[in-house]
């Protein structure tokens, strides 16, 4: 188990928002140093996706089709259709996509998440360190999942939320999170 404490993250950065009505889009960007192959597997495989991501799948997600999403915090698996699944370029499901493309022996990593714009600053600091994780764990020095309300209890993801919210214009909600109140 990690010590959480422990974890550092760098600035807020590579993120950028697609403004709607309710929702809008957070585009985030990460250059990882591993082959996109190595990430989509990442990205598709249930075993990997419970290292790194805030749900889990019942399936692989590298084929269109059905699966079933459990978001942490979340008790019910919701049911999810894979779009498009272009491995190892694109894949799409529900108001989620990511691209991945070659970049300098490694991978540029683009997601898009529609997000109710009130939490899209809490959004990327989630997957600021959701992204930080899979780095390290395709790496081969795994820190163990940081998702939900285990990282919002750190000074990290407080930190980075007020970064994104200060990037993107916009408040954060009154408040903390209950999780990430102090005791």
């Amino acid at each position: 188990m990690i010590d959480y404490e422990q974890y550092t993250a760098g600035p807020a950065r590579g993120a950028q928002v697609q403004k709607g009505e309710d929702k809008w889009t957070l585009i985030l960007v990460r250059e990882l140093r591993h082959s996109p192959e190595k990430v989509w597997q990442a990205l598709t495989d249930p075993a990997q996706l419970r290292e790194w991501a805030p749900f889990v799948s019942n399936s692989n997600m590298g084929t269109v089709g059905t699966v079933k999403l459990t978001w942490v915090g979340t008790p019910t698996p919701l049911e999810t259709r894979v779009t498009r699944a272009d491995a190892p370029k694109v894949l799409e499901y529900d108001d989620t996509r990511w691209e991945l493309e070659a970049y300098g022996g490694g991978t540029r990593l683009t997601l898009w998440h529609s997000i109710d714009r009130r939490f899209i600053a809490w959004g990327a600091a989630g997957w600021h360190i959701a992204f930080d994780v899979l780095d390290r764990f395709l790496g081969g020095i795994p820190i163990g999942r940081i998702v939900g309300g285990d990282a919002m209890r750190l000074e990290v993801w407080r930190r980075l939320s007020a970064e994104y919210a200060k990037q993107f214009g916009v408040e954060t909600p009154k408040g903390q999170p209950r999780a990430a109140q102090s005791s």
